[in-house]
């Protein structure tokens, strides 16, 4: 008798123990582990249309989120994901990435464009993307060691009015050409 209401009482710890941690909020880890499939373990991009979240400024994050759920931002999956995670999620997943360290990408560059690039970005962005891009400025993304074919779909998308360029950008880059951004991009793209 004595057995069975030791085993009746580990049974009923067992499923009090597995309520308990069904109950439990989702980390941020465990939140941001869902974006691994697509922007890498730990926010280091998996693919080259996809952007690294490693070392994003948090702000950068919740925004572009937010912007994603509402449908402000054009994408082709990121709007279905964001609708499944409220904004306290987002400031969980904001707050990961932004302490992961910088994911450095190793990927053909043109130089004369790099070199071109590099004063361009002195010259002209600096002031918001900031150590070569490595940091972000309040909401300003990181820039640096992004996909080039990422940086050009979102230059697409900006210059075609898809998504809105925010104002102090559009001032910088609507006198540039298209060599000109193109060099910027790939600036970018080889920064480590």
């Amino acid at each position: 008798m004595k057995q069975r209401w030791s085993g009746l009482a580990l049974a009923v710890g067992a499923m009090t123990v597995s309520a308990a941690a069904l109950a439990a909020p989702p980390t941020a880890e465990m939140l941001s582990n869902a974006c691994a499939g697509c922007h890498g373990t730990h926010g280091g991009s998996a693919g080259p249309s996809m952007p690294s979240l490693a070392s994003q400024s948090k702000t950068a994050i919740i925004e572009a989120m937010k912007k994603f759920k509402s449908g402000e931002r054009p994408s082709t999956v990121m709007g279905r994901l964001a609708k499944g995670y409220s904004d306290a999620d987002f400031e969980k997943m904001g707050d990961f990435f932004s302490k992961q360290k910088f994911h450095p990408t190793s990927q053909a560059v043109d130089p004369a464009k790099v070199k071109h690039g590099a004063e361009l970005q002195e010259a002209n962005c600096s002031r918001c993307h900031l150590d070569d891009g490595k940091e972000g400025k309040d909401d300003t993304p990181v820039m640096a060691s992004q996909w080039l074919p990422y940086l050009n779909i979102q230059m697409q998308l900006y210059q075609s009015g898809a998504r809105k360029m925010p104002e102090k950008m559009a001032e910088k880059v609507k006198p540039l050409s298209k060599q000109d951004l193109e060099a910027l991009l790939h600036f970018y793209a080889s920064v480590k």
